[in-house]
């Protein structure tokens, strides 16, 4: 399943691709599935690498042109930033379109196959919400 980023003008900013991605899962657990992804795909690239590439930007990093810069390379805690993305989607940080629709409620089911159109829609730069 692909998820697009989108800026609030229309411009594609991003793709994620997310495997094992429950068909009848819940908004709630839609953004914590890509947080827990993005956040591994970090966690797991070599020292040298300080640009973080998230919904949201990590405690101590910097908002740069290509993401969001660490000052120094170091693990970040994915159910923290699923929390920060969660509290950003109740603030109005960004909202999710699924299939064309707009999802208003983290709790609320959603079904979804392979080639559903799901995109993050990021009204501002999130910095933490």
């Amino acid at each position: 399943m692909t998820i697009k980023d989108q800026s609030g003008a229309g411009k594609v900013a991003g793709t994620i691709t997310l495997d094992d991605v429950n068909s009848r899962t819940t908004l709630r657990d839609l953004i914590r599935t890509r947080v827990r992804e993005e956040v591994a795909r970090y966690n797991a690239r070599p020292a040298s690498t300080d640009i973080f590439h998230g919904l949201v930007m990590p405690d101590g990093a910097e908002l740069t042109p290509r993401g969001f810069r660490m000052p120094k390379k170091r693990h970040i805690d994915w159910e923290q930033q699923a929390d920060k993305a969660l509290d950003a989607f109740g603030k109005n940080g960004f909202f999710v379109l699924v299939a064309g629709r707009q999802a208003t409620d983290p709790d609320e089911p959603l079904d979804l196959a392979p080639d559903t159109d799901i995109r993050f829609i990021r009204l501002v730069q999130l910095v933490g919400g």
